[in-house]
């Protein structure tokens, strides 16, 4: 390849990355492939990455603080349970990303507009409820979570709070996947940006107390982080009701329609469901460390599961570059390039976990020492992270497959998979590795890769059949 063919490549590239930073409109059923991917996964990747500082800056903070231990196993037990409303919200998101993008495939945005209100109803409605009993019942879900009662009397307003934060949880995801089935990566990931930036500067301040801010500690983190994403989804507000944009509501649009209500439920529930099986599953395991453990163990567990949702989260924000492009794609009557354009991203996918593994099987013991110096809390947690590591390559492939098949609209077989992947098999076998064998917390983690590599086997052979193709939204 000569020079200039190269220099004309990258220059190329980087023409393409700030058109994608710009969030300017684009037709995703036509042209390159392999520019629609850089369009649409280089904001979904860095929206994702900035999700994904939010698993890691309140325990990056909270790590500091005296008897730092309760205070990690408090963050890293409420973030097991709030993962059920993240639950709830992706697949809220799921059910709006596969509709908007299949209404402006067939070049339809008032109808992806009105689909997108509709589905911003249903997340209000059932934000409230779980706001309500989180709130109540704060304190229940840390004993639940088998929290000592040493963390459940310290933690619990820090669980209350981020409970009562689930209204701005489930629709900075919803509208984000509104955002993105329409192809407007670039607005889902400012918005995060926007969130997490504003928690990353607050953090600090209402923890530890700076200047005028109060000394808050554990508490502190909570209300950064709820007032950090209560930020997103105004900003998100802002452009959805009052920007020039693909996707502009308007009051009409939140009149209830049951039809495109019954649509958006029968992709949300099963949406719903198969990322419940995964959380719920990721919970037991929470579970079932913190009682082969101790409470070193489960602190080492969490420390290491949030350096795994780090890099995890932008290798699903390319997934969601997948999801998009079979959903338009679907909408404009293209089947073919739907199938193309995740194969591709899956290439790219495995490219980017492998080199992911191979950090956390080399260099997970100085990673974990960023977050704890406490030996045993460290040796858990250094374990942990190469254990799990070891699977990136498959957790990559798996995640493109399985949200290739919910951007079609498929959500139900990604749901029978996560039932036998996760419930059928990692359950039990972290349960006979860590009583039955004698393990601990290592056959739990052990648990974590096995399962994950079955699943992205299954996803993959599922895809390549091809039944996704013909549903109907």
């Amino acid at each position: 390849m000569s020079q200039t063919t190269t220099t004309n490549r990258l220059s190329y590239f980087f023409t393409l990355v700030k058109q994608s930073l710009r969030g300017d409109e684009h037709d995703y059923t036509k042209g390159s492939i392999r520019s629609a991917i850089v369009l649409l996964a280089i904001p979904m990747i860095l929206e994702l990455s900035l999700e994904s500082v939010f698993a890691v800056v309140d325990m990056y903070f909270v790590s500091h603080l005296p008897n730092s231990k309760n205070a990690i196993a408090t963050v890293g037990l409420t973030e097991s349970v709030i993962s059920l409303i993240y639950t709830i919200a992706i697949g809220l998101s799921v059910a709006a990303t596969a509709v908007v993008a299949r209404r402006i495939g067939e070049k339809n945005p008032d109808g992806a507009a009105h689909a997108g209100a509709q589905a911003i109803v249903i997340s209000i409605f059932v934000a409230l409820i779980l706001g309500i009993a989180g709130v109540v019942f704060a304190a229940d879900i840390l004993k639940i979570m088998g929290a000592a009662p040493e963390v459940v009397k310290e933690g619990t307003i820090f669980t209350r709070i981020m409970m009562a934060g689930s209204l701005v949880i489930i629709l900075l995801f919803l509208i984000n996947g509104i955002f993105r089935g329409a192809g407007d990566a670039a607005m889902a990931m400012w918005s995060l940006w926007i969130a997490s930036g504003i928690n990353i500067i607050l953090c600090p301040l209402l923890i530890y107390g700076y200047g005028p801010f109060p000394e808050l500690g554990l508490k502190g983190a909570a209300i950064a982080t709820t007032i950090g994403r209560g930020a997103g989804v105004l900003y998100q507000c802002y452009h959805l009701f009052g920007a020039k944009k693909t996707i502009k509501l308007k009051r009409s649009h939140f009149n209830w329609d049951l039809p495109v209500v019954k649509t958006l439920f029968n992709v949300a529930w099963p949406a719903t469901f198969q990322f419940f099986i995964q959380s719920g599953s990721w919970i037991v395991l929470a579970w079932l460390v913190s009682h082969t453990g101790s409470t070193e163990a489960s602190a080492g567990y969490q420390v290491a599961i949030r350096n795994v949702v780090f890099f995890i989260l932008p290798a699903w924000g390319l997934s969601n570059a997948a999801a998009t492009l079979v959903g338009q794609n679907l909408g404009a009557q293209q089947p073919e390039r739907a199938e193309k354009s995740v194969m591709l991203t899956a290439r790219y996918n495995a490219i980017f976990m492998a080199g992911v593994m191979l950090l956390f099987l080399l260099f997970a013991s100085p990673i974990i020492s960023i977050f704890t110096k406490e030996p045993e809390v460290h040796r858990y947690g250094t374990s942990a992270l190469q254990i799990i590591g070891a699977g990136y390559i498959f957790y990559g492939i798996g995640m493109v497959m399985i949200q290739a098949l919910n951007g079609a609209g498929d959500t139900k077989t990604p749901t029978w998979i996560n039932i036998f992947g996760f419930w059928l098999f990692q359950i039990p076998l972290a349960w006979l590795l860590a009583k039955e064998f004698g393990m601990g917390p290592t056959g739990a983690f052990i648990a974590i890769p096995a399962a994950e590599t079955l699943l992205a086997l299954a996803a993959w052979y599922f895809f390549k059949a091809g039944k996704w193709k013909l549903v109907k939204l």
